[in-house]
């Protein structure tokens, strides 16, 4: 009995003795099944083939990402705070270099995850760190390929983990599409850990999609519902998924002009 994984998205499936015949995540027209057709792997078959890699973005943040690129290829965030550790996001590479790194550095709280697609090895990860509770918001519920009593669905719109850490759930990308505001980032200013709820782009602003690879965009009245839901959050800086993919300062600006621009793409001004 294995755990398989998808290929394309890095989805972990509950356990059997051969891989599920289809991948809902990437049936779903925000992801996509390759023209190849479907392919599986396992935890053990990636540990053999690849390696995690680390950066420290600010005191207290770290990113984790995966060498060579898995599946999406986005990379986790781990915030250390007094409260206790968390990671944001999930990579479905775990192994025993990043286990004992991480409990060098106080182990894990928490987990919570901003929606589906990067839901991937998440239970793994809570069992590794003493069944760390993993924090997802319940309009998601449906997307959950393993379930374990680890998990745990809020509803509502916003749900606090710690002093100055809370989960805002903004929508978008998927109905519980959740971003995480840490008070003390960006030195004090505030920042966002974003996914790809506000995807950061290359000229260092923000978009919205409802599918990335298929370019499907979000009408505008979601992303301004999204702008509203974020006006009550003081932060100078958002860390988006990917590598390279942050907003240094004056990001609530950025994201105020962001959705002027992207009103305008899409030919809406209101």
């Amino acid at each position: 009995m294995k755990n398989y994984l998808c290929v394309t998205c890095g989805t972990q499936f509950a356990e059997a003795e051969t891989p599920p015949e289809k991948c809902p995540i990437c049936e779903d027209v925000r992801q996509y099944v390759p023209a190849s057709g479907q392919e599986w792997t396992t935890l053990t078959e990636l540990r053999a083939a690849h390696r995690n890699l680390w950066e420290c973005f600010e005191p207290g943040l770290f990113g984790i990402g995966t060498s060579p690129e898995f599946a999406i290829g986005q990379r986790a965030l781990f915030l250390r705070t007094s409260e206790g550790n968390f990671l944001w996001d999930c990579i479905a590479l775990l192994d025993s270099a990043t286990i004992d790194l991480l409990y060098s550095l106080g182990g894990i709280k928490g987990i919570a995850i901003s929606h589906p697609h990067y839901y991937t090895t998440m239970v793994e990860w809570s069992r590794a760190f003493e069944n760390a509770p993993i924090y997802l918001h319940a309009a998601d519920r449906e997307w959950v390929m393993r379930p374990d009593r680890a998990i745990c669905f809020w509803e509502g719109e916003e749900k606090e983990l710690g002093p100055g850490i809370k989960l805002v759930r903004v929508g978008g990308h998927f109905p519980g599409g959740t971003i995480l505001h840490w008070r003390s980032g960006a030195g004090g200013r505030g920042a966002l850990l974003s996914g790809d709820i506000l995807q950061v782009t290359p000229d260092r602003m923000v978009s919205f999609m409802f599918s990335y690879p298929n370019l499907l965009p979000l009408p505008a009245s979601v992303v301004q519902q999204i702008e509203k839901k974020l006006a009550p959050l003081e932060f100078d800086r958002i860390y988006g998924a990917w590598w390279g993919r942050i907003v240094p300062e004056a990001a609530k600006a950025v994201v105020q002009r962001s959705v002027a621009r992207y009103l305008a793409a899409i030919g809406s001004s209101s």
